[in-house]
């Protein structure tokens, strides 16, 4: 028992011993996360959502009071321009009629008798003349006959006007007698009805809803909320697909009629109507319906795309470290000789992190400014303007020369700079990096006169082209097991991939290894050189795993011509680092005698 109790402390003591012996005879070898660059479409899309509704939508109300005597539509009732849909209870109006009728007989009658007065005073008063002429009545009487003449005149005057308001009482009796009967304004469908059988209609200020009918549902239209941030990139004809939850896997197309001007103001959001049209052939749209809506701004087709976590990806010196290669001058801290390095936001991003907002800042005037490329993250050296990209030469001349430059010499150059930009010249590019936008105009604005005088009829004809976006951007590939920066132009992006539109830079790896083969071939290269047999056994046994579960290399790398990215090709994404972390070795069979080694893989020194 007790040389049994001897054995298992020696065996444990030898355990212990090999795994401190592995600790201490290995090397750390990085895992390097890559993607392929790839070919397709980009399309550049802005979301929102909204309310389907017809394009006609008619309510139909009653300009009398009364009670609904019958019905003759209900809910999606197919109607004709004309069609009776209700009629109320014409007695009350009958009644009226009838009145109206009277006093146009009344006011006919008194205008008669009134007639008749004033050819009776007429024949007095020719009398009173001839007898006056005669000197046998005064001249007082004869005023008289005239006075008497002229107040029958002006009776029959009144009894006309009378008749003519009898008339017209009775005319709007006649019409009020026939807006007792509704009828369809438009050819459609009635989506609504509000009222029933003996239900009072009350019209006294205002007509009352009773119908809502919508015209022809083959033609729908979408009013999407459009935010502030967005409606800037919405034009008239823009291609829109949106979806509805009735029928969530069936895609509808429409297309930008308009862009309404006025601001809906939602608990301080402020957003924009836009007018959807989209044809309906199958009604299976309905009014009402949530529609969630992708407008397209922007479309590539067949073009190189570069994810956009390729574009992320900033190394640090402890990667540069980890692979065994110095870190790049323009990515050491003091060593900036672009135009773009200051202090505020400098330092380049942590692998998978994303630009800080002082350095989107920092690196938008500059590249608004027609700047070349630059290390992204506001790091490296900024380009220079003068309506475009420089070249290469160019680009290294200025460089030499600000290096030479005192501080207040190249404050006083900035100076100078900043004054030709505002004047409309070219100046120092910002520092590179993605976002920094540099924007390529695609048509002439319109004089500044007022729409009317350019003859538009809308302000949606007026509307200048969307402006095609440049950013400037850098990835990162590794060449023989080492990084190589490459600094990209980029155009229209998803939010997951971005066009590439130039690379500036050298040849590029159109394949690249993957890192697990390189793993194998430092396998081999260690156990040609380890003469224990249990150390030689433990790298076998690793070596076998890791040839199993990994394709093999290919031969060669071959080289695409400088100024391209050709799909295949293989960005880093992230590399990891000794101190990333905790995590299982490749094969390691996760024994807790055996010690757990941080992110990555270990070989043998």
């Amino acid at each position: 028992m007790r040389r049994i109790f001897i054995a298992l402390i020696i065996l444990g003591g030898a355990i212990t011993a090999y795994g401190y012996y592995s600790v201490r005879t290995v090397e750390f070898v990085p895992d390097v996360s890559t993607v392929a660059v790839t070919e397709g479409d980009i399309v550049d899309t802005v979301g929102a959502t909204g309310a389907l509704e017809a394009v006609t939508t008619v309510q139909v109300g009653s300009q009398v009071s009364g009670i609904i005597q019958e019905l003759h539509v209900d809910f999606n009732s197919i109607v004709r321009e004309g069609d009776v849909i209700m009629r109320l209870d014409p007695s009350l109006f009958e009644t009226q009629l009838e009145q109206a009728r009277a006093n146009l007989l009344r006011s006919e009658a008194e205008a008669e008798r009134l007639a008749v007065a004033v050819d009776d005073a007429a024949t007095q008063l020719r009398r009173s003349r001839e007898l006056a002429a005669s000197e046998l009545i005064s001249e007082t009487e004869l005023e008289a006959a005239e006075v008497t003449l002229r107040s029958a005149q002006a009776q029959l005057k009144s009894a006309e006007a009378q008749v003519r308001q009898s008339q017209a009482s009775l005319s709007m009796n006649e019409v009020n007698l026939e807006h007792t009967v509704i009828r369809a304004p438009i050819d459609g469908i009635v989506t609504s009805r509000l009222v029933d059988v003996g239900q009072t209609v009350a019209a006294s200020f205002q007509a009352p809803e009773l119908f809502v009918i919508a015209a022809d549902l083959t033609k729908m239209r979408v009013i999407a909320n459009i935010d502030e941030s967005d409606v800037g990139r919405i034009r008239p004809n823009q291609r829109v697909t949106f979806t509805v939850d009735a029928f969530p896997a069936e895609e509808f197309e429409g297309s930008v009629s308009q862009i309404r001007l006025e601001p809906i103001v939602t608990q301080n959001v402020v957003t924009y109507a836009t007018v959807i049209d989209a044809p309906n052939p199958e009604l299976k749209l309905k009014p009402g319906m949530t529609a969630t809506v992708t407008v397209e701004v922007a479309r590539r087709e067949n073009v190189t795309r570069i994810p956009n976590s390729a574009l992320r990806f900033r190394p640090t010196p402890a990667i540069f470290a980890a692979l065994g290669q110095p870190v790049p001058p323009e990515l050491q801290i003091g060593r900036r000789p672009g135009a773009g390095g200051t202090s505020s936001g400098s330092g380049p991003a942590r692998s998978g992190e994303s630009p800080t907002g002082a350095q989107r800042q920092s690196a938008a005037p500059g590249s608004a400014a027609g700047g070349g490329f630059g290390p992204p993250g506001g790091g490296g050296p900024g380009g220079f303007g003068g309506g475009g990209a420089p070249d290469p030469e160019r680009r290294q001349r200025m460089m030499e020369r600000m290096q030479q430059m005192s501080p207040e010499e190249r404050q006083e150059f900035f100076a100078r700079m900043r004054e030709r930009r505002a004047a409309g010249g070219g100046g120092p590019g910002g520092p590179g990096g993605p976002g920094g936008p540099r924007r390529r105009a695609n048509a002439q604005q319109g004089p500044n006169v007022p729409a009317v005088e350019r003859g538009a009829s809308t302000i949606d004809a007026l509307f200048a082209p969307i402006e095609v976006e440049e950013t400037n951007g850098r990835v990162w590939v590794l060449n023989g097991g080492r990084l190589s920066g490459l600094s990209v132009r980029l155009g229209v992006t998803d939010g997951t991939a971005s066009e590439l539109l130039a690379v500036d830079g050298g040849p590029v790896p159109s394949e690249s290894v993957p890192p697990a083969n390189r793993d194998v071939e430092s396998l081999r290269e260690r156990l040609a050189t380890v003469a224990d047999a249990a150390a030689r056994a433990a790298l076998e046994q690793r070596l076998a795993a890791l040839e199993s579960a990994t394709p093999a290399a290919p031969a060669t790398t071959a080289q695409a011509a400088p100024g391209t990215i050709e799909a295949g090709v293989r960005l880093v994404t992230n590399v990891s680092t000794p101190d990333a972390g905790s995590g299982p070795a490749v094969g390691n069979s996760g024994s807790p005698l055996i010690p757990q080694f941080p992110f990555g893989r270990r070989g043998r020194r």
